[in-house]
């Protein structure tokens, strides 16, 4: 009899056990990215890691809106019938996207310029109602004057997407720099990746050199503007040093976009942990660990540019001979 009762103990706790199991709920996690390309696909892997590491049972959806504003809008109808936990949108355009159509599911916005100019929020000290995140702010202004300085450069050019709230926040400060360091500026506005070859061909001979914001758009076909500007041996200063890596972009300056994502991702978390989003201050990448500087002594010597040893020490990226050493 005892041996009995022991044994129905055993089982009740065995199915007690699976029961608990199989009642355990995934946490669903929305995430959409307006465009792929090496930054944004970094951020994306730092959220995912972020929220493995801790331990969370997540399922994630995973989206791209493939530059398209319109496709941003049906992602974001997708993950309120889904009923996701969380939606994240990665830069600016899927942020608004996923803000306008979630009125109660928390939304995470990364890698967006202007969060207060975007709407997305009214001050950064705080997040607004269901929304809240990081921001990708560069040192624009600073970016332009060292380009300047080290190039010598008269004119700058400035490839921008039209209807990409925060390029056209960054064309102001594109502006103040040019006219702090006393550069012309010559502008060009696009609306798709495939306009960024056509537009870099219509400014080559106006222009010394080209800055480059963290704008989606143009970074998605940067390969087109490289080559444009490689074979006129004009430079190529970025605001992301992403796209650097692959070579023919001169000097590159801003933080490390996969921590940018684990920055983001620490937010879900707090979320997850049942901090409300507007109570979350808007997260910044002020740590001087989390910037990079990359310069590319092969684009250095196509332009004629001789790099003085200060910014080569100072560089924990160095491409030359069609290699990549990071110090």
């Amino acid at each position: 009899m005892k041996k009995l009762i022991l044994l129905t103990m055993i089982a009740g706790l065995v199915l007690s056990s699976c029961a608990k199991k199989s009642d355990s709920k995934k946490v669903k996690i929305g995430i959409a990215k307006i465009v792929q390309h090496p930054a944004l696909d970094a951020a994306e892997q730092g959220i995912i890691d972020v929220i493995n590491e801790n331990g969370i049972d997540a399922e994630f959806d995973m989206q791209n809106a493939n530059g398209d504003v319109n496709t941003a809008a049906q992602i974001a109808s997708q993950f309120k019938v889904k009923n996701v936990d969380v939606a994240v949108g990665i830069a600016t355009p899927v942020a608004i996207a996923l803000s306008t159509t979630l009125k109660e599911t928390p939304v995470v916005f990364g890698t967006v310029t202007d969060p207060v100019g975007a709407g997305l929020v009214d001050t950064v000290e705080h997040g607004k109602n269901n929304v809240t995140g990081m921001s990708d702010a560069i040192p624009t202004v600073e970016h332009i004057k060292l380009f300047a300085k080290i190039t010598g450069i008269k004119t700058l050019g400035y490839i921008y997407t039209s209807n990409e709230a925060n390029s056209v926040s960054a064309l102001e400060l594109v502006k103040q720099g040019c006219q702090e360091a006393g550069l012309s500026l010559v502008t060009q506005a696009i609306s798709q990746s495939s306009e960024v070859k056509q537009a870099a061909e219509t400014i080559i001979n106006r222009v010394d050199g080209i800055y480059l914001t963290t704008d989606n758009t143009v970074f998605s076909a940067i390969a087109s503007l490289v080559d444009v500007f490689g074979r006129a041996k004009k430079p190529i200063f970025s605001g992301d040093v992403t796209a650097a890596k692959d070579g023919g972009i001169f000097m590159a300056s801003g933080f490390n976009y996969y921590k940018a994502g684990r920055a983001t991702g620490e937010i879900v978390i707090k979320i997850l942990n049942g901090t409300k989003p507007d109570t979350i201050p808007v997260r910044f990448m002020t740590d001087p660990s989390d910037s990079d500087l990359l310069i590319d002594l092969d684009a250095a010597a196509n332009c004629g540019i001789t790099v003085p040893e200060e910014y080569k020490k100072s560089a924990n990226m160095i491409f030359e001979n069609g290699k990549l050493t990071e110090k």
